[in-house]
């Protein structure tokens, strides 16, 4: 179903007669995302807002696709055959999401839609943010079996970069519980994780996760660790790191009050996980108010910098090379 979304934006409504989703061509994001809890109870469990007018005034990044290189770019450079290529500084002397020119704030093309599924394009032109070649972006919302994927194709006339993800934040209770969300229960297999500097930028180190509060291998409530004398915490005001993805499901969230649990599963080598840590009392849709760690973002990607990192696997692609990609949400229950 379509409807108007203000700003020349439309709303499109998926459903699988499970979960539903509404995706904005603002963007590409995820507006809302509907999940039953153990009673069959349907609850939001995305931030948002309720206007295309706030999606483009705040910088959030609320449920929107960010490309073409995802999270942070350590002096706003990379090097690519040669060349240096200069992106937006907008984080500090780094560049964030390859702002300043945003994916959020960008009408993208609906090439097909249908009730449970809707497929958006965006031309980047050559130079676009600092990046070299015109690339035509692709990215498909599927629901389907009570799992919300989203399959990314995109493709260049030059050699370039691309690392696409997408910026939800979650709170599995209700998007509208912030207090609730540090006391869902999270399980990452990740062994490691990126050690980042002052500025959120890579340091190159992997640390092995054990014996610190990064070990989520063992479910755990999200903020029982959170404010321990950790040098990656201290450093971040909290979890905002990017974890090895080794396996699948690469996260699983569970809230005990309402019994939904989401698996998230990628093909992708990192996922960032982020604590919330820069909510700072937004008003968002339905007049919630989104209060510091009132959610968490797990973005599937490369490893943030590693346009700067040869040792990681690279997001640079030939010219005519496809990079495709997909990440799925999907949404189960737990008796008490």
């Amino acid at each position: 179903m379509k409807t108007a979304f203000g700003e020349n934006a439309s709303m499109y409504i998926l459903t699988d007669g499970i979960i539903t989703a509404h995706i904005t061509d603002l963007g590409a994001t995820i507006q809302r995302l509907y999940a039953p809890d153990r009673n069959g109870k349907l609850e939001d469990v995305v931030l948002g807002f309720d206007t295309a007018e706030e999606y483009r005034k705040y910088n959030t990044f609320f449920g929107t696709v960010i490309g073409r290189g995802a999270n942070r770019t350590k002096n706003a450079q990379f090097q690519l055959n040669g060349k240096t290529y200069q992106l937006g500084v907008n984080d500090g002397k780094n560049n964030l999401h390859c702002g300043p020119d945003f994916y959020k704030d960008r009408l993208w093309t609906v090439e097909s839609v249908s009730e449970t599924s809707i497929s958006m394009m965006l031309e980047s032109p050559d130079g676009d943010q600092g990046f070299p070649g015109n690339a035509t972006i692709r990215v498909t919302y599927t629901v389907a079996n009570g799992a919300l994927e989203m399959a990314y194709d995109a493709v260049c006339d030059q050699d370039t970069v691309f690392n696409l993800t997408n910026h939800s934040y979650f709170n599995i209770c209700g998007h509208q519980y912030p207090e609730k969300a540090m006391s869902q229960v999270l399980m990452m297999p990740a062994r490691h994780f990126t050690c980042d500097d002052g500025e959120n930028i890579p340091t190159g180190e992997l640390r092995s996760v054990e014996g610190s509060p990064m070990d989520f291998r063992t479910p755990k409530a999200i903020g029982r660790d959170i404010g321990m004398d950790y040098d990656a915490l201290k450093l971040q005001n909290g979890y905002d790191h990017n974890f090895e993805v080794w396996c699948n499901p690469c996260a699983v969230v569970t809230d005990p009050e309402s019994g939904r649990v989401m698996e998230v599963s990628t093909d992708r080598c990192g996922v960032q996980f982020y604590s919330g840590n820069f909510l700072n009392g937004d008003k968002g849709k339905d007049g919630a108010v989104y209060c510091f760690r009132g959610a968490i973002c797990l973005e599937t990607q490369f490893y943030p910098d590693a346009v700067n990192h040869p040792e990681w696997q690279q997001p640079f692609f030939k010219a005519g090379e496809h990079f495709r990609s997909k990440t799925t949400y999907a949404f189960k229950t737990v008796s008490e």
